[in-house]
């Protein structure tokens, strides 16, 4: 099969460390090209750099982001309405609206979406996730605890130091607990996003879990875990050792070519968004 020429929007440090090698690695992919707002960034990850972003569309069959979640929400629109197939980093968008914006026309336009939602490309994952549905799943933990926000971190960006952990890790958190115990249907929230965030989630069928979430932490922290119970037994998931990134790019390019299709598409994307905006509703300021 020939690979999915996929342009891609952002030249940041995630772009250098995961979007444009793995897009670029093949055989599923191949990076057609960068646009992002300062060139000499775009210039480092080896591909042609446009300088106008429709010419970027019609270079390729696909757009990948990597760029803050307001600049995602504003070209994912234009490049659904362009007729592209769109690889979406987590969060979909830095607002609800936003979120349905970027929804709404990829389901306007009929083209393929997929959301970065890394964890649960790996092996590791599916194998806690198949485990969750064996054991009669009635509640569950999960907790990130990490100091990105602090000092130099490269991942101390404008938006997260804004937003916190709640919209940064809460995607990863919530869609796991969301899979491994059910559609969550009530969230409670409680804390500060820029300290410490707690999750209280309800999920259909009468399962809860709890979400420890922070990104201001310092000294040895523990690693990031989600513990499932039932009442058959247990799952933990361990911090994933593996790099899914090539399942990533596989998975995208059958989704192209499937004209749609992924489980974590937009759609699921936007529910994600729902409930971290209504659990950031609930938060001090």
């Amino acid at each position: 099969m020939e690979p999915v020429a996929v342009g891609l929007i952002g030249a940041g440090p995630w772009a250098r460390m995961a979007h444009a090698p793995m897009l670029a690695k093949g055989p599923h992919t191949r990076l057609a090209g960068v646009w992002a707002r300062r060139p000499e960034n775009a210039a480092l990850l080896g591909a042609p750099v446009y300088t106008r972003v429709e010419e970027l569309f019609d270079a390729c069959e696909a757009v990948a982001f990597c760029v803050p979640p307001s600049v995602q929400a504003e070209f994912a629109v234009r490049a659904a309405r362009a007729g592209k197939a769109l690889l979406l980093e987590k969060p979909l968008a830095d607002s609800l609206e936003g979120a349905r914006r970027v929804a709404d026309a990829i389901a306007e336009a009929g083209v393929a979406s997929q959301m970065v939602l890394t964890l649960r490309y790996a092996t590791q994952t599916r194998t806690f996730l198949a485990r969750c549905g064996q054991i009669e799943a009635f509640g569950g933990h999960a907790a990130n605890i990490s100091g990105s926000l602090l000092g130099d971190h490269p991942f101390a960006t404008p938006w997260r130091l804004e937003r916190g952990a709640l919209l940064d890790v809460g995607p990863h958190v919530i869609d796991l607990l969301d899979a491994a115990l059910g559609p969550i249907t009530g969230v409670r929230a409680h804390g500060n996003p820029l300290g410490w965030t707690g999750l209280l989630l309800e999920h259909e069928g009468g399962a809860v879990s709890e979400a420890s979430l922070c990104m201001a932490a310092v000294g040895d922290l523990p690693p990031a875990t989600v513990a499932v119970y039932g009442r058959t037994g247990n799952a933990v998931l361990l911090p994933v050792v593996e790099d899914p990134l090539e399942t990533i790019a596989e998975e995208f390019a059958q989704t192209v070519r499937d004209g749609g299709g992924h489980p974590l598409d937009a759609a699921h994307g936007l529910r994600i968004q729902r409930i971290i905006a209504e659990a950031e509703s609930q938060l001090a300021p």
